[in-house]
């Protein structure tokens, strides 16, 4: 589950460029440059923590005396009222980078808190796979926030695996087709291919596949795919799946089901930055 720091450097780095830009001309203005602040992040709403480690790097880019130390650890469920960092250095440090800070923390939380609630609604009969919808540039700490939640990661772009799906079937010529230039080419590599009726569940079948997508498919026509897909390849379900679908998808025998939503619709955690001078804690 660990991120580390060189993934996220370049990034954090650029979003505080192009923040800053010239210069915090608000904290510049108001506050003396002698002036050292301590904070806390706190939780507003139920949130699980993810993404501690790159907001503490958006601190310590600005100028390395601001310090974040965790009080909650990455995965952490909390409640409101939680305080799940503290932060100490240079006032005007910790002003400029609170906004990038939080942002990252934000979303990253966002992300592992949606994903834990369909983790926990699986009830374990089923493994929480993310896709590929994810913020450009951000997918590896997108696909992090989500093993923080208790998620799957799926494939993580188009080289690590094959996922042969409706349009590279018709541009192929069909499922055997594709399955077989793709085996031809990277036989290394394992094969998913989508189905959208049971007929092409057979055709996938067929080509002996390791992987079946079934694809907006009625429970019945799930549950039937599972059944021929027994002892030749597993299966994922994806489209449409919501939390109020996922009880029943997971008793359909499936073994994966695929929620964009982890990503692309994820709402930000509601935390926030409370700080105060130094002195007036002493």
């Amino acid at each position: 589950m660990s991120l580390v720091p060189s993934t996220y450097l370049d990034l954090v780095s650029r979003a505080l460029a192009e923040d800053v830009g010239g210069g915090d001309v608000t904290t510049e203005a108001t506050v003396s440059v002698d002036v050292r602040g301590r904070g806390v992040l706190l939780a507003k709403s139920p949130l699980v923590v993810a993404g501690m480690g790159v907001a503490a790097m958006a601190f310590a880019l600005v100028d390395p005396e601001s310090v974040l130390t965790a009080r909650m650890d990455d995965g952490t469920l909390c409640q409101p009222g939680t305080i799940i960092g503290e932060v100490h250095g240079p006032a005007r440090a910790l002003l400029t980078a609170e906004r990038v800070a939080l942002n990252f923390l934000q979303r990253l939380s966002g992300i592992a808190t949606i994903t834990r609630s369909f983790v926990d609604a699986s009830g374990g009969r089923i493994t929480i796979l993310d896709t590929r919808k994810t913020t450009p540039t951000l997918r590896a700490l997108e696909k992090y926030a989500v093993r923080v939640g208790g998620g799957t990661n799926h494939r993580f772009g188009l080289y690590d695996a094959f996922l042969i799906k409706d349009n590279h079937i018709r541009l192929a010529g069909g499922i055997a087709a594709a399955v077989g230039s793709a085996r031809q080419l990277r036989p290394d590599l394992p094969i998913e291919v989508e189905a959208q009726s049971l007929e092409e569940v057979d055709e996938a079948l067929d080509a002996k596949i390791d992987v079946l997508l079934v694809d907006n498919l009625p429970l019945d026509a799930v549950r039937e795919a599972v059944r021929r897909a027994r002892g030749r390849a597993t299966v994922e379900i994806s489209g449409g799946v919501t939390l109020d679908r996922l009880d029943a998808l997971a008793h359909t025998g499936a073994d994966f089901v695929s929620v964009g939503a982890l990503t692309h619709s994820a709402p930000a955690a509601d935390i926030s930055l409370e700080l105060e001078l130094e002195a007036s804690r002493a």
